[in-house]
């Protein structure tokens, strides 16, 4: 293939924003675009071979798969063996748990597959996932084992056919990625069949150039198709956001400016000139390696410090990421690439060696719970062993589009149910709580949580609109039940109205606006006003105080004494805390106003374990022990009879 300069500096155009949104530049808030660019260079370079060599009578599956080892293999491995021993030192045994799967399905290319079962692309925790950004390798090389075996077989019928077919692949494909993005956002993000159209892109592209009469466009076509190409990709980066629905038809944005830029660019056009620059072309092509470094570098810098690094620490990590990729490129991609410095036998040797070695690594990881004996003192593992969740969050929290109905939602507890708990996630863990002390007086309760769910009775928020919804039924079906008498409310109020702490602490958060702010407050005042006037009894417990990293991480860090582990300080946590307390008078005054900070925290600091016991089971969630506190406070203040009283509970299992 010709080699044309300006895919170079496409690529460096994909990696930059990657990295700059991975570093936390809010600037930068579409750069994960950065990956569909790469899916339809990818799409279209591959292509292009494989038509090259059905032409010509020399495809070989052989060949392409060699090619593909000693294209991606050995600098993945090496940036996974580097990883092992920072994991090793840095993550608590959870998260070395996760990074242990990470590593067995990213020698299975399948590693999309895990994070879609384990978290949003999005979600703060991805930011601490070391091999996050492997699910588009795990994407593409499932892709790379169809398109050979779909043009082996589809030769025959000619390209017509082939491309008629691939049109309705596409097609059906970008159809999917439109319903995920509503329904299944998650999976649409990681999956295949939504992200095939994007290759499938780069295909179409490599068919146009593989004719043999092509058309005469106009260099005045050519100047402005591949221009309004630089202008959808620039707009997505700076444009797009995580609540861009996302990979559906916004995705056409950057995929079809990168189309543009690969058929239209060329030397003779200002696009091709700009992208064509030997700064761009020198970082596109170590695109690979920075691409694959920078995610460690990011992940595991905010692992081994106690607070989120700054926005100095994370560019000096960009430029670290760009620096180690020029040195990882010259010394290990390039050599690897040479049949005569290394063999086909011997790179398919040192494959299977690596992936055996890293699948054993990582199983022995998942099996022993992050090597958790072996990182971990018999205290921390006892402190450990009570960061319990609810045992009924799966089955009885819910989210989505699908999410459980009201009339279905889950009753425990007692036979009796007059009691509800109703709220975001932060409700579940203290509903859970409750009900093992109401079941001690016979008394059940209904359980009412929507996950990532602001306050929102009786408006519409647009970027939680099943949350919306589902409020204003929980709301109405619990205020007319009859039998319900009791209602304890738990938000997560002031991350829904400031924003999440995530890994910011000591900063604060204010990523809503103060105007959005303002009317999720009356909507959280006017359904608590609507409870009372329905006749009941309501309680609500204000958030407790945040952590400034996930428990285990707290614990993992303290081997001498993690009896008695500090969270965020009193001060930050009254500063975090001060709008909620200081508009306290506008709620009805029938209700009883609960605050958990005087029962965890003293005048200096907010404890995250207190005697042993873990309060949280992740940065900002409640253990069951924690929500046992909570409880008894609430039962003390709801005149409820003196058999039940409350205890802290070590429970021996994990």
């Amino acid at each position: 293939m010709e080699y044309r300069r300006e895919l170079d500096g496409l690529r460096a155009l994909a990696v930059l924003p990657v990295i700059l949104f991975h570093a936390g530049y809010q600037t930068f808030s579409g750069g994960f675009v950065g990956v569909d660019i790469f899916f339809v260079i990818s799409g279209y370079l591959i292509t292009s071979i494989i038509l090259a060599e059905q032409q010509a009578g020399t495809f070989s599956l052989v060949d392409f798969y060699e090619r593909r080892a000693r294209r991606i293999l050995p600098m993945l491995f090496f940036v996974l063996a580097v990883s092992i021993p920072f994991a090793w030192l840095w993550l608590m045994p959870d998260d070395m748990r996760e990074f242990s799967q990470g590593l067995t399905a990213v020698s299975l290319f399948s590693s999309n597959i895990l994070f879609w079962l384990q978290s949003g692309y999005f979600d703060t925790a991805a930011e601490l996932k070391p091999l996050l950004h492997t699910w588009s390798l795990g994407v593409e090389e499932q892709f790379y084992l169809f398109l050979p075996l779909f043009l082996i077989f589809a030769w025959r019928w000619g390209k017509r056919w082939m491309v008629g077919l691939l049109v309705i692949a596409a097609l059906l494909s970008l159809a999917i990625a439109q319903w995920g993005a509503a329904n299944k956002p998650d999976a649409a993000f990681f999956l295949l069949p939504t992200r095939g159209w994007e290759l499938l892109l780069g295909a179409f592209a490599a068919f146009h150039f593989s004719r043999k009469e092509k058309p005469d466009w106009s260099p005045a076509l050519h100047e402005t198709l591949s221009l309004a190409g630089l202008l959808l990709i620039v707009y997505a980066v700076f444009a797009f956001t995580s609540h861009t629905p996302f990979p559906g038809l916004y995705a056409l944005v950057p995929t079809l400016g990168a189309l543009l830029i690969i058929t239209f660019a060329n030397q003779n056009t200002l696009t091709g000139k700009l992208l064509g620059n030997r700064l761009l072309v020198g970082i596109g092509l170590i695109s690979y390696s920075a691409y694959l470094w920078h995610q460690p570098l990011f992940a595991f810098a905010r692992h081994g410090s106690r607070y989120e690094p700054g926005a100095a620490i994370m560019a000096l990590l960009a430029v670290v990421s760009i620096g180690l990729a020029y040195l990882s490129w010259r010394f290990i991609e390039r050599p690897f690439r040479r049949k005569d410095v290394v063999s086909r036998q011997r790179i398919f040797t040192l494959a299977a060696m690596g992936s055996v070695a890293f699948i054993v690594f990582g199983l022995a990881g998942m099996s022993s719970h992050g090597f958790e004996t072996a990182r971990t003192t018999a205290l921390q593992q006892h402190v450990l062993q009570t960061a319990l969740f609810s045992p009924m969050r799966r089955q009885c929290h819910t989210n989505g589009s699908h999410y459980l109905k009201p009339e279905q939602a889950c009753a425990y507890g007692g036979e009796r149910v007059d009691w509800a708990v109703f709220g975001d996630s932060h409700a579940v863990e203290l509903g859970y709580a409750l009900s093992q002390q109401l079941a001690l007086n016979h008394e059940g309760l209904r359980h009412f949580s929507f996950s990532d769910c602001p306050p929102s009775w009786g408006i519409t928020i647009a970027e939680h609109p099943n949350c919306s919804k589902w409020t204003q039924e929980a709301v109405d079906y619990i205020a007319r039940n009859p039998h319900i008498r009791n209602v304890v409310v738990s938000y997560r109020i002031n991350s829904e109205l400031f924003g999440e702490h995530g890994l910011a602490y000591p900063l604060l958060p204010n990523s809503v606006d103060a105007g959005e702010r303002e009317r999720r407050w009356r909507a959280y005042v006017n359904m608590l006003r609507h409870f009372i006037q329905s006749g009941k009894h309501v309680i609500v417990v204000l958030q407790a105080p945040e952590l400034p990293r996930k428990i285990g991480a707290l614990i993992y860090r303290n081997k001498l004494s993690p009896q008695q582990i500090r969270g965020v300080s009193r001060e930050w946590w009254n500063r975090r805390s001060a709008f909620v307390r200081a508009h306290l008078a506008q709620i009805p005054h029938e209700v009883t106003v609960i605050d958990p900070a005087p029962l965890f925290c003293d005048n200096r600091a907010c404890y995250a374990v207190k005697d042993g016991t873990a309060l949280y089971f992740d940065s900002h969630h409640l253990s069951i022990n924690g929500g046992r506190v909570v409880v008894a406070e609430i039962l003390k203040r709801a005149n409820t009879p003196t058999n039940m009283q409350v205890a802290m509970h070590q429970p021996a299992s994990h």
